[in-house]
């Protein structure tokens, strides 16, 4: 598992009230400045680091570190077959793009793991369902983790075959790996 940055709005613009995560940015630390090296340099750091071992499974933490751009995301998961993503504390970014995040979790069904960031806790996990398995339109999200935005989600109503791969066949399938064993 590898998690090389945080969202877009952490890194471009100022801490002020025009930045869509101000409330967040709060009590978490915004690399914009310059002091910093830059969010398309870390990844790019990342990617060399991935395509230098195509023998290791990597695990790109909260959307390969970019929910915010399934298209670049895609093309990451096309390039490097041993990169996986996982979805924890995104469905935020996830959910107020619910079309192209649920043609990307079909596409891509065989390479999503389902994570939260959160301790256990039941209000979480039924907003992650919610998310999921509905198609429910225009609720809160902030209970799944934290207050990231001041945006409200849509629910992206996964088929049960691609449910039943997030929620567990793929980490079994890359657990046999590590096992030697076949899936």
């Amino acid at each position: 598992m590898i998690h090389v940055s945080d969202p877009v709005a952490f890194h471009v613009g100022p801490v002020d009230r025009y930045n869509e995560r101000y409330d967040e940015l709060q009590t978490m630390t915004s690399f914009y400045g310059g002091i910093f090296p830059s969010k398309e340099e870390i990844m790019e750091q990342r990617n060399r680091m991935i395509a230098k071992h195509p023998n290791t499974i990597f695990i790109g933490a909260h959307v390969c570190d970019l929910a915010e751009d399934l298209g670049r995301v895609s093309m990451w998961l096309d390039q490097y077959p041993n990169y996986y993503c996982e979805i924890s504390a995104r469905i935020s970014e996830l959910g107020r793009q619910p079309y192209t995040a649920r043609k990307f979790f079909i596409q891509y069904q065989d390479r999503i793991l389902f994570g939260t960031d959160t301790a256990p806790n039941a209000e979480a996990y039924r907003i992650y369902y919610r998310f999921l398995e509905t198609d429910d339109e225009y609720f809160d999200q902030t209970g799944a983790h934290k207050l990231q935005g001041r945006w409200m989600i849509y629910g992206i109503h996964l088929p049960d075959e691609v449910l039943e791969k997030v929620y567990n066949k793929n980490a079994l399938k890359i657990m046999k790996m590590f096992k030697g064993g076949a899936y």
